[in-house]
């Protein structure tokens, strides 16, 4: 087409046999006659060369063979984005309907006309949609001017992955004309910074979530695209070899949600310039290859002015070693501190320990049961190196270490909480999840006025189900029927439930002289 050869060719994103590469030359190379285009390959495997044929430059690549010529009738420049909404959503009429006639008075003059319901039906069609998925439809630009306006005005989302798209001018053409639009998936579409023309002011103005995944942007790109989103509450860049570079100071500050996952560039470092983002509740920091997240203007037990309401961190598949201090939940797999060779329920019982605040963890709710239970082992399991770093049970007296405190910034607290550890429960350095103790307990059943207080061994990581399978035989009652709790001397008046059947005694946090209640 005469498109093809059109000076305006260079820099436009092009596929080829389901290959997708850019424009960066156009014109003859000798001696073979006629136009030739040069691209350059997504896929640097896919090309023959870096853009030099035969001792002349006609192009540069990033990558020594990520060049080829092709003829421009073998290349693909895509449609437009109304022509790529009709062939998806309209639906084509059945010939009989189509070739209906229908008489139409226009001024006093009856009209003959074929087909005039279906181009009624396709405008209300369109008309209608709010929701569409063009991934994969070789859009390339916006179009006739004021078209997509016109035929559907109504869009909110649009998934616009894996186009042709080649520059944030078509973005902006097509996003001007959708008023309403919320949510704009953009991946996998290499774009040009916005020309010196083209006005962002405005264009995102109803903009909530932005998906820029695999599109190559640069931090400084982001900043510049988000001052045109003023009510920007998710952003996604993942897999973009981002650096962050600066701090920012007028923009993002609507934002909730950032996925930085796969941008390996980034470091410690890099990610306090985002600590001051005010509304940031989620941050997702997959495979970014951190080991660690240190707050520096904190002291030991204090909390951080950083990420001020940041209430779930992702930081699955990293290097990460070292807790992380004040979340809401955390999502903390494949790293070192959740691997190797304690017991997956350990480490589990440690982070919840360590990290107040925390209601879930790797996606499981953390229960008000299980939060005490994993609190008091930590006390008690940490109480001997408490002790020898200066701690004491009576709280004048009571001076740990700096380095005590820098490990165990919460354990003063749990002190204050649960009382600190009496000396009777140090005697033996307790293992973090003792297997197999034996617990003296007292079994009540409070409805039951005749029936006398038994006392029996049971080893701590006996389930409750098998409690109540020893119960139900002791006591003659179906399994079905019981219901179990439990209290404590050093929570009087409290009770505790044992409701979920598969967890153990040492679970709930049993511990010997405790006292088992049997309701039926």
């Amino acid at each position: 087409t005469n498109d093809t050869l059109a000076s305006d060719v260079i820099g436009r994103r092009v596929e080829v046999n389901g290959e997708y590469a850019t424009v960066r030359f156009s014109g003859i190379v000798p001696p073979v006659a006629g136009c030739w285009l040069g691209v350059e390959w997504d896929n640097p495997e896919r090309g023959k060369h870096d853009g030099s044929h035969e001792g002349t430059v006609y192009f540069k690549c990033r990558h020594p063979t990520g060049g080829s010529f092709v003829r421009p009738n073998k290349v693909n420049f895509g449609i437009d984005f109304l022509t790529a909404v009709k062939n998806r959503y309209v639906l084509e009429d059945g010939p009989e309907e189509d070739g209906k006639e229908q008489i139409v008075i226009i001024g006093s003059k009856p009209v003959e006309t074929i087909g005039f319901d279906s181009v009624i039906k396709q405008q209300s069609q369109l008309s209608k949609l709010q929701d569409i998925s063009l991934r994969n439809c070789a859009v390339s630009c916006a179009g006739e001017k004021g078209g997509i306006a016109k035929a559907c005005p109504n869009i909110r989302k649009v998934d616009l992955s894996k186009n042709l798209l080649s520059s944030w001018d078509e973005v902006i053409h097509i996003a001007d004309q959708l008023r309403h639009l919320e949510v704009l998936n953009l991946s996998e579409n290499k774009l040009q910074c916005p020309s010196g023309s083209a006005s962002l002011t405005g264009t995102f103005s109803a903009l909530k979530v932005l998906v820029l995944n695999r599109t190559g942007i640069t931090w400084a790109e982001v900043l510049q695209c988000a001052s045109a989103c003023p009510v920007l509450e998710e952003l996604y860049l993942g897999s973009n070899n981002i650096v962050i570079s600066q701090r920012p100071t007028d923009v993002l500050q609507t934002v909730k949600l950032l996925d930085l996952s796969s941008n390996h560039l980034i470091d410690e470092s890099q990610l306090f310039l985002i600590a001051y983002l005010p509304r940031l509740e989620q941050l997702i920091l997959s495979d970014i290859g951190i080991s660690s997240i240190h707050f520096p203007d904190a002291g030991i037990g204090c909390k951080t002015s950083m990420f001020p309401n940041l209430q779930y961190l992702v930081v699955n598949d990293n290097q990460i070693s070292q807790k992380l201090q004040s979340l809401h939940a955390l999502s903390c797999i494949r790293n070192p501190l959740t691997e190797g060779d304690k017991a997956a329920q350990t480490t589990r019982q440690l982070i919840i320990a360590k990290i107040g605040q925390l209601r879930t963890l790797n996606k499981c709710e953390i229960l008000p049961e299980e939060r005490r239970g994993a609190e008091l082992d930590y006390r008690k399991a940490f109480g001997n190196e408490w002790k020898k770093a200066g701690g004491h049970q009576d709280p004048d007296r009571n001076r740990p270490d700096e380095e005590f405190l820098a490990a165990h910034p919460r354990y003063q607290l749990l002190c204050l909480k649960y009382g600190a550890p009496e000396d009777g429960e140090l005697k033996i350095q307790q293992p973090f999840m003792l297997k197999n103790q034996l617990l003296t307990l007292k079994i009540k059943c409070p409805n039951q006025l005749d029936q006398k207080v038994l006392e029996k061994q049971l080893p701590d990581s006996m389930t409750i189900q098998k409690v109540k399978g020893l119960l139900s035989r002791l006591l003659k009652v179906p399994v079905s029927d019981l219901l179990l709790a439990y209290e404590s001397p050093k929570m009087p008046g409290r009770e505790i439930e044992l409701e979920n059947d598969l967890q153990s005694l040492q679970f709930y946090s049993v511990e010997n002289g405790d006292c088992l209640l049997a309701r039926w």
